[in-house]
This record gives C-alpha cells, structure tokens and sequence, in this order.
C-alpha cells in the first residue's frame, strides 16, 4: 500500500566536508536502510529514489499545521544536490545552504563540531509491505519536502514533541484540524489537492486489486477441493462396481488390493475412462489371484476328456486320427 512517511537522519558518525564559502556541506546523510521508527528500506529503493531527491528544497523546521502546506520564504535555507547511494548504508548528498540566512552560522558550527545535530527530517510517498512485526519500504514515489531541524531525537513520528507544551500544541492542532475536514467536501479536495486525490485512488485501486486477487486465489483453491472430491466420489463408484473394497473402510487384505498409491494414480488419471480402465486391470489381477489361490497355487491340469480333445474317432475301433487346426478351434469352441 502507499503511505506519507515521515523519517528522520542525522550526520552522527559521518565525516563532513564544510565549505563556507561555496555555502556546502558535502557527504550529510539523507536516508539510512533502516529508520528510527523501525521501517526497512529495500536497497533498491532507495537506489531508485536517488533521482527524487536531487534538487529536494530544505526548509527549516517543519511546516505548522498540514505536513503539505507551502513554506514560508524565510524557512528557505538551501537544497539538496550530489545524491548518491553507497551500498550497506543509504542515500548521501551534498547539502547547499545559503551562507547570508540567519542560521547559517550556527550550521556550520554543528557540522564542524556536533555533527549529530545536522540532522534531516522529511516526508515522502512510498509503497509498503509488512510481514509479520517488520514494515518494508518497496519504493519511494514522491519526496514532499525536507527540514532541517532540532531535537531530532523527538522526531519519532509525525510531528510529534517532547513535554507537556508540545503536547498541548498538537491537541490544538488536532482541534482545528478536525473542524477543517467536518467542514471538507470532496470537490473542495479535488481542486485545492489533486495530488492527493489521486494518491488515495491509487490505494484504494491496489486494495482493491489486491483483494480481487486473494479472492480469486481462495475461489481457485475451492474449486481444486470441489473437483478432487468429485474424482474421489467417482473413484469409489468404480471400484464398488468391480467389487473391489474402500479404502477409506477396508483394513488388512483390502488396504494391499487398493492402495494410498493406487488411488493417487486413480485421482491423477486423465479422464474417467483411464480410472475406469485402471480399475478393470485391478479387479481382474485379483480375481486371477483368487483363482490361483483356490487351487492352492496350482494351475488346473487338463482333463483326460480335455488330453483326447485333439483326435476324433473312436480310439478302440481304430478310427482316431488327428484333428485339423480348424477342427481342434472348433471343438474346444
């Protein structure tokens, strides 16, 4: 599914390139494989979301109120230029700020001296996988914005704050959020957020592609079920006709005449004739059997009427003489 995405970096650990008077701070960090709020990035990800970052404005702070809104001119410090991935650790980039803004100074202090405080935090649109306990970023589709800013260690989720006053703010927020979407209408949406329209048609036409999908998996698994009983029902139809025993009741002898194999191979014939040509084959094996057995293992000798088959005549009176091949067919037809 897609989702807004809030995620914080700092440079902690990262060697830094300051340039004051080309106003750059080369090699800051922009995203990590793994984020604070527990979210995994695929590595091909962010290896395709380089491109989405360069040229990425950098405001300071976050914006007050919607994560969307339009920045004031005076939150303007820079951007992001240079973006490259290094495989094992994330996305990198040269960070070009404007060396006349109020805060200019006070960066170049912290990335020359405490660089954990140079620190990213930014909102983009991705597409997500969980499993189980784990979320996995699959890719990235729009970066929103990106802010610099203080205290990342709170940054943790959306706008979210340490202490009672940051608390008190984001219930004030809330308030009159709530109050503008009671008010919202769908064309007021349309217009003033296209974007974001389109982004919610294209979740709910995944959800619903995804669920279409599950749907027809589990309609197919059914009906696998359905025609496997079928050919079951049928099978045990064919083997009473020859009066061979079921399997699913029969112990003993009769587990050794239709075996769990033997009724695989039925279950897996192509068509009725190959199960009903199976069963024949099986049914006249054992009344052979049957017939071998109720002789004591021994095939029956012919006759002393069966020995004289092959003459004609009446031996005593000198009138036997030997049979044709047409004659002999005959008699013993």
């Amino acid at each position: 599914m897609t989702q807004l995405l809030q995620e914080f970096v700092d440079s902690r650990g990262v060697q830094l390139g300051v340039d004051r008077e080309a106003g750059v701070l080369r090699g800051v960090k922009i995203l990590g494989l793994k984020s604070r709020n527990g979210r995994s990035y695929l590595p091909e990800a962010l290896s395709a979301a380089a491109a989405l970052y360069e040229g990425a404005k950098v405001n300071v702070n976050h914006p007050k109120g919607n994560p969307l809104a339009p920045r004031d001119y005076q939150d303007r410090i820079g951007l992001i230029r240079n973006v490259t991935f290094r495989s094992g650790e994330g996305l990198f980039a040269d960070f070009h700020f404007n060396p006349k803004h109020p805060l200019s100074e006070q960066l170049v202090w912290d990335a020359e001296h405490a660089p954990e405080n140079v620190g990213f935090s930014h909102n983009v649109q991705a597409r997500t996988r969980r499993q189980g306990d784990n979320l996995f970023v699959e890719s990235i589709s729009k970066v929103q914005s990106v802010d610099l800013v203080a205290d990342p260690a709170t940054t943790r989720g959306l706008f979210e704050q340490d202490g009672a006053e940051g608390a008190a703010q984001k219930t004030d927020a809330d308030k009159a959020a709530s109050g503008l979407l009671e008010q919202l209408t769908l064309e007021q949406l349309r217009e003033g957020r296209p974007d974001l329209v389109d982004t919610l048609r294209g979740t709910l036409r995944d959800e619903l592609l995804q669920e279409h999908q599950d749907l027809h998996g589990e309609l197919n698994r059914l009906r696998a079920s359905q025609q496997l009983q079928d050919r079951r029902r049928l099978a045990l139809s064919l083997l009473a006709e020859s009066d061979l025993p079921n399997p699913d009741v029969g112990d003993g002898w009769a587990k050794t005449i239709v075996s769990e194999a033997f009724m695989q191979s039925l279950l897996s014939a192509p068509d009725e004739a190959a199960m009903r040509k199976a069963v024949t084959e099986r049914a006249q094996l054992v009344e052979s059997a049957r017939r071998l057995d109720s002789h004591g293992g021994r095939t029956r000798r012919p006759t002393s009427r069966d020995q004289h088959l092959s003459y004609s005549g009446d031996p005593l009176a000198g009138g036997r003489k030997e049979l044709s091949t047409s004659d002999f067919v005959q008699a013993i037809t």
